[in-house]
């Protein structure tokens, strides 16, 4: 019996894999299923709210490694998993990703506009609060082309935050 074609099978595995990976309290992100040789590789990128360390990744490979092996009909061969955290460089695409960049800077690019940059407050189903050059403007996702976290190597300004946490800046003492 042969396994079913690339597309096909990571569509039939997406179930079991997105069961076993959000009862241990994570989203299944991506999961792709390609020929390495002899063997298939199965890389599955699973997030949470609070992010993903190694020890959690860790806890995943064995949570879909359990769920695979119970499924071995599926794959109907050898596989190897490899399971990961999405990078800083992954593009905000969904409500979630937004949530979860909750006061980063974010690099975003819209249709016929220059890229600009924000810094993330409120996000829902719909759009996001962004604080651009001091004012906070809401953005709706489907007026967003491409959005990116922005790697900080300090600490945001306080002012920042407190306008994006509805807060009114503290005077400074004179």
């Amino acid at each position: 019996m042969s396994s079913p074609p690339r597309g096909d099978l990571a569509a039939q595995l997406a179930p079991v894999v997105r069961e076993a990976v959000e009862a241990i309290g994570f989203d299944l992100e991506t999961l792709d299923v390609n020929q390495a040789g002899r063997r298939r590789l199965v890389k599955v990128v699973v997030d949470g709210d609070d992010g993903v360390g190694l020890d959690e990744v860790a806890q995943a490979s064995r949570a879909v490694s359990a769920a695979l092996d119970a499924h071995e009909h599926l794959i109907a061969g050898p596989y190897t998993l490899e399971v990961t955290s999405p990078g800083a460089d992954r593009p905000l695409t969904r409500p979630r990703h937004w949530k979860r960049a909750r006061l980063r800077l974010v690099k975003v690019k819209q249709p016929d506009q220059v890229e600009w940059f924000g810094r993330v407050g409120e996000a829902d189903d719909s759009g996001v609060v962004l604080l651009v050059k001091g004012e906070l403007r809401r953005v709706e996702y489907k007026t967003i082309e491409r959005a990116v976290v922005e790697v900080e190597f300090k600490q945001p300004p306080v002012e920042e935050l407190a306008l994006l946490e509805g807060r009114a800046p503290k005077e400074e003492s004179e």
